[in-house]
């Protein structure tokens, strides 16, 4: 089994990657391979709305996006990691994402999701949620912890002082662990859930 932990931070080791290291000390110890892609600090730019990717299976733009699209199809879960700004994440990062979940032509169904935030104290519940929603409009069950996944920290290294946050992603990488070895059983067993064929509305009249 294997887990990407996307680095949404500018900052190759700041407090998102402490948080999401904490989470890899645990996917080892579970004998679960583990990747952290950095994407904070590239040059990435958003979706122009081309659709080229509808027929040509990836995007437009030859990059890091679709250097992990590949990635993606092959893991058993994605941990994405932010930074906290202005009570969003970090607008490269969510490029990168909106980039790569719209272009993939691949089935995410049952790939587990887990959405970690770091800041210095507010914003963290609404930069959550607003992960979450790459995992949730894609069939991919969310892996959850003890609280909301976050960790606090302004200063690069603070967050190692924030000792309930980091028990946090302890328990979620152990949670997600759990669910992602329970998904591959009940596929062994039960395959996945029937699909329907996509009803699309546009509601306009």
């Amino acid at each position: 089994m294997k887990v990407l932990l996307i680095n949404g931070s500018p900052h190759a080791q700041g407090n998102t990657y402490i948080a999401l290291h904490e989470m890899e000390k645990i996917f080892t110890e579970e004998n679960i391979e583990t990747e952290i892609i950095h994407v904070g600090n590239k040059d990435i730019r958003g979706c122009i709305a081309c659709r080229s990717c509808v027929t040509n299976g990836k995007c437009v733009f030859d990059d890091i996006v679709n250097e992990t699209a590949a990635k993606f199809k092959e893991c058993d879960g994605m941990v994405v990691g932010s930074p906290v700004y202005y009570a969003s994440a970090n607008a490269t990062l969510i490029a990168f994402l909106t980039r790569l979940f719209f272009s993939i032509n691949f089935d995410k169904t049952m790939k587990v999701g887990a959405a970690v935030v770091a800041a210095r104290r507010g914003g963290l519940s609404s930069t959550f949620d607003e992960l979450n929603k790459f995992f949730t409009i894609s069939g991919m069950p969310v892996a959850s912890g003890q609280y909301w996944n976050s960790i606090h920290g302004r200063e690069i290294g603070e967050a190692n002082q924030d000792l309930e946050g980091l028990q946090g992603m302890r328990t979620l990488a152990r949670n997600m662990t759990f669910l992602m070895k329970s998904i591959a059983l009940g596929k062994e067993q039960y395959g996945i859930p029937e699909k329907e064929k996509f009803t699309p509305m546009n509601f306009i009249r």
